[in-house]
């Protein structure tokens, strides 16, 4: 199977298209990003600024209109759903391979 030329993501990247799922804007997100990896992965402002950047201009994430007009907030796309489909299944893969070599 030939591998998608954007994979692998970054830790960082996987886990905003996965709070991205729901609208959130930019420190919506970096809170959900610290409540579901349990206080294990911090997003700092600035790297979510520049992610946000990155992955609009990939179209895997959308602005969409929210509550308030100051924030800007967000959700992934069809494109960013096909994304994670094949990170997620390549890290399935992995986690697989480890698990016939006994880890």
């Amino acid at each position: 199977m030939k591998r998608d030329k954007n994979l692998p993501l970054t830790e960082t990247t996987y886990y905003i298209l996965l709070v991205l799922t729901q609208p959130l804007h930019g420190y919506g997100a970096i809170q959900e990003i610290a409540r579901i990896s349990q206080g294990t992965v911090k997003v700092a402002a600035g790297t979510m600024y520049g992610a946000t950047e990155n992955l609009l201009k990939l179209k895997w994430i959308k602005e969409v209109p929210g509550p308030d007009k100051r924030r800007r907030v967000y959700q992934i796309t069809p494109a960013g759903r096909k994304i994670m489909t094949l990170e997620t299944a390549r890290l399935r893969q992995l986690g697989t391979l480890a698990q016939s070599f006994g880890y």
